[in-house]
């Protein structure tokens, strides 16, 4: 038997060899890259690929080894391609975009569109990232925010995206792609939900609920306590609290903000009954204009893989080879093409920074489409 250290010491030599070796077709690499620049033939070409692949697999006898020299050489192979497309243009550079310091429209009042009536959770968030000198307007649907934008009726919309309690409106990404809308900005509010009902009425009255169906999901353990009760989804938050007040019925309760409460005269039935007390939810800012703040350091976009193995895998190693950090991925399917998906993806970082042109060079390269979604700045609280 060949004693342990002799076989590590082996190995080692092979390794030496193997990073030598890998060096060296780096390099050569680096000529192709000038190559493909100057011709402008694509880095990524996948017959080529797996015309290689399938001889690598023929100098293999190991069955188990076949399949390993093909995972080996193609990590390999993406990772020249990623150091290739450090020697491309920006995928960006036909986008018009540009850069501001601030949203100001020359001394006149910025127009925006918001979700739900007013006294909702958006209308707050509108006011926290913007101010209150706006013209805002109220929208029923989140359809008519994104229409209302892409029309041009109004110069930025606010919608709720995420929720820490209850995750992503899957509802958003789809208008991301029927609307040619951007996001410019991002606003994170503290929701605290609570019971409201008419005045004199007890919680002993309650026996029907009514609130949009996402505080549905965010109160569902405080609801879960009340089995009689109905629960209906309706409208938005707003839209609920004054639909109890015009029904004048004390046996109906809305799951609202308690700023509502005051504003409408009801009365607190519970307070805090969201599942988690540190809930929160996320609300971008849409504008039809590539105009984005010069300090923005996060990037939203969208991309479609191709339906084999390995190609989501394949696509987001561009972000680890990189040193890029991806917030949140989110997979919606394609209609008409069954469990073929698009993927939105959130990352950190500039622009202007080579990694993020690299990974997304790389991206837009290998995915069958890739589409940026907006340009903007993280909230920091």
């Amino acid at each position: 038997m060949t004693d342990l250290s002799e076989s590590r010491a082996k190995i080692d030599e092979i390794d030496r060899q193997i990073v030598s070796l890998f060096e060296e077709r780096m390099k050569i690499s680096d000529d192709v890259a000038a190559y493909k620049r100057v011709t402008g033939k694509p880095v990524y070409d996948p017959e080529r690929e797996e015309s290689k692949l399938t001889v690598l697999r023929g100098l293999v006898k190991e069955p188990f080894n076949k399949k390993a020299v093909s995972e080996l050489f193609t990590q390999i192979m993406s990772i020249s391609r990623k150091y290739q497309y450090n020697k491309l243009p920006s995928p960006l550079q036909s986008e018009n975009i540009s850069f501001v310091d601030s949203f100001s429209k020359d001394g006149r009042k910025l127009s925006v569109a918001f979700f739900g009536a007013h006294g909702t959770y958006t209308e707050r968030a509108m006011m926290d990232f913007f101010g209150n000198d706006v013209d805002s307007v109220s929208k029923p649907t989140f359809n008519d925010v994104c229409e209302s934008v892409a029309n041009g009726e109004t110069d930025f919309g606010v919608l709720p995206i995420e929720n820490s309690t209850s995750g992503s409106l899957s509802d958003i990404y789809d208008l991301f792609l029927k609307y040619d809308n951007k996001i410019v900005g991002e606003q994170v509010e503290k929701i605290d939900h609570a019971l409201l009902g008419l005045p004199g009425a007890t919680i002993d009255d309650i026996t029907d609920i009514y609130t949009h169906a996402q505080p549905l999901l965010q109160c569902s353990e405080f609801l879960a306590k009340y089995p009689s009760w109905q629960n209906h989804a309706y409208g938005s938050t707003a839209d609920s609290a004054k639909k109890i007040l015009s029904d004048g019925d004390r046996s109906h309760a809305a799951i609202a903000s308690e700023r509502l409460a005051e504003e409408l005269g009801l009365t607190v039935l519970a307070r805090d009954i969201a599942n988690d007390p540190t809930n929160q939810t996320r609300f971008i800012v849409l504008s039809k204009k590539r105009e984005f703040l010069a300090d923005s350091d996060k990037i939203s976009l969208v991309f479609e893989i191709p339906n084999k193995s390995g190609s989501l895998y394949g696509l987001l190693s561009n972000f680890m080879y990189n040193d890029i950090n991806m917030s949140d991925i989110e997979s919606r399917p394609i209609k008409g093409e069954p469990f073929h998906y698009r993927f939105f993806v959130d990352l950190e970082g500039s622009l202007s920074d080579p990694g993020v042109i690299n990974a997304l060079t790389g991206i837009k390269a290998e995915s069958d489409s890739m589409t940026l979604l907006g340009v903007y700045k993280k909230f920091a609280g």
